[in-house]
């Protein structure tokens, strides 16, 4: 009887399955040879692949943290924050949101965040002005970025612990996170990684078959910054295709009533202040670097802009309530099609792939896309798609955005550092490689075959949790009436973590 590997077993001949690590590791030596023992298996050794990859992480945090030095104290003078790349949310709102003065966020200053981040920001910014009170020699300012960049690194280890344990046999895609410069730039400029430790928790305790619990930290994630509850709709596809809602009621109920819950206590007592973050979205201009602002760019080359003579970027930017539902609209329609490209899959998609997409489509039309947003997109494509090549293209990228943002800000005050087409340039770039990336992660769905993670699972979906069957009947249906041919019916799916000492049998059968 042939037996299949446990899912704990590592892939061994990752550096032969990836053609930039194939390459990098004739550079050291050559890929591990296909008898190789692999250092998991060598009794004794502490320096794991995991134990590696945390390490990283913990480097590259420590380096963000020097990178960030020069702006800890505050004294920001002539644009110091912007020439040092050293800019931070969360030193700079800690005056700005009155924190300093010990007024509690939302109860005697209105937050421009959702209440979990506002919560984050008071538990650790009013014990640092009550001791700088008794203290008056220390920098509160200091005290409070260093006490949210050592939460905020745990969240972003927590994150990479996450995408470990996601992929047992695929232990180097992390460090795909690990080694990011993104990280190293975007870390702490502000709380992202609040949302993002909270949603990695979830998809967590999704894959292990907890759909209530999974809720719980989407719907915390959601309270801290909204993408999280993207998710579910990824979610809802796979729901969709095997048959099985149950799940996916239990983990959005879950979420809507933890929201819910977070969020009582400011939306009741102190609403005014609850409606500030809405309130300001729904106000917001335009913003840096988004498609709109490309757009607005293009349109000022053929018209001046005046009563007129405007271009429809130009008058959408004076017309912000029609650019809201024109943003809303066409993340709608983007929604829409990953539904479709989610049950006409040959196969079934796999959860990271669809939730890269709808993360992604929601910035690539929205009219706000911050420096820190990155963030939200790097575990994603990790676990989505974790191929070097296209991700290291797409980060030049970012880091090429970032460094036209800061030159634009200085810009601002008066003294110009680069052309407005050169930032415009850096924007388009940033948006067309976010772009590819959609683009390689649907070719990835429409032909399976391609899938780097499938082919080390066995064709199978690691994050499925308890979604995880065959299609129901009527996929092979719709595939039919779209004319895109039958679906090729998946074989049942043994759990991505068997119990210890269990056998995987043929046909995915479970046995202890």
């Amino acid at each position: 009887m042939s037996v299949q590997p446990s899912t704990d077993r590592p892939d061994v001949s990752r550096a032969t399955s990836d053609g930039f690590v194939r390459g990098l590791s004739q550079f050291i030596g050559g890929p591990l040879g296909s008898h190789a023992v692999p250092p998991e298996k060598r009794p004794g050794r502490f320096w794991t692949v995991p134990r590696i990859v945390l390490a990283m992480t913990c480097l590259v945090l420590a380096l963000s943290w020097v990178q960030k030095s020069p702006c800890m104290d505050g004294n920001w003078q002539k644009n110091f924050q912007y020439t040092r790349y050293c800019y931070t949310d969360v030193l700079a709102l800690y005056y700005a949101e009155g924190i300093n003065e010990g007024k509690v966020p939302y109860v005697d200053h209105p937050v421009e965040y959702p209440v979990v981040t506002g919560y984050f920001m008071g538990a650790l910014g009013l014990p640092v002005h009550s001791y700088g009170e008794s203290h008056p020699d220390i920098n509160q300012g200091t005290w409070f970025y260093n006490a949210n960049a050592l939460v905020l690194s745990l969240f972003a280890i927590a994150t990479v612990a996450v995408i470990l344990a996601l992929r047992r046999r695929r232990p180097w895609d992390a460090a795909i996170f690990a080694l990011s410069p993104i990280v190293l730039f975007t870390a702490t400029v502000n709380w992202d990684f609040l949302a993002i430790g909270l949603a990695a928790i979830g998809l967590y305790v999704w894959v292990k078959r907890k759909p209530v619990w999974a809720g719980i930290f989407f719907g915390l994630g959601a309270a801290a910054k909204l993408w999280p509850v993207f998710i579910l709709g990824p979610i809802l596809v796979l729901a969709l295709r095997t048959g099985r809602l149950r799940p996916w009621i239990s983990s959005f109920l879950a979420t809507a009533i933890t929201w819910a819950a977070v969020n009582f206590p400011v939306f009741y007592w102190h609403h005014e202040s609850w409606l500030r973050f809405f309130r300001l979205n729904s106000e917001r201009p335009i913003d840096w670097g988004t498609f709109w602002y490309i757009g607005r760019y293009l349109d000022g080359k053929w018209n001046t802009g005046a009563g007129g003579d405007q271009g429809p970027f130009q008058w959408l930017s004076n017309n912000i309530p029609t650019l809201n539902n024109l943003s809303y609209a066409l993340f709608g329609v983007a929604c829409l099609a990953i539904l479709l490209l989610g049950l006409l899959a040959p196969r079934r998609p796999r959860l990271s792939q669809l939730a890269f997409l709808v993360v992604a489509a929601f910035l690539l039309f929205s009219k706000v896309w911050s420096q820190q947003y990155v963030l939200w997109l790097l575990p994603l494509i990790v676990l989505a798609r974790p191929k070097w090549g296209a991700i290291i293209a797409w980060t030049i990228a970012e880091v090429g955005y970032l460094a036209a943002f800061y030159a634009e800000l200085i810009g601002a005050g008066g003294k110009t550092v680069i052309p407005e087409g050169t930032f415009v340039l850096a924007s388009t770039a940033r948006f067309v490689t976010v772009a590819v990336l959609c683009g390689l992660v649907i070719r990835e769905i429409w032909r399976p075959e391609l899938d780097v993670v499938r082919q080390s699972y066995d064709g199978v979906d690691p994050d499925a949790g308890p979604l995880d069957g065959p299609d129901v009947g009527w996929v092979s249906g719709l595939r039919r009436a779209f004319g895109v041919g039958r679906s090729k019916e998946a074989p049942v799916e043994a759990p991505s973590d068997p119990p210890p000492g269990a056998v995987a049998a043929p046909g995915g059968v479970v046995k202890g």
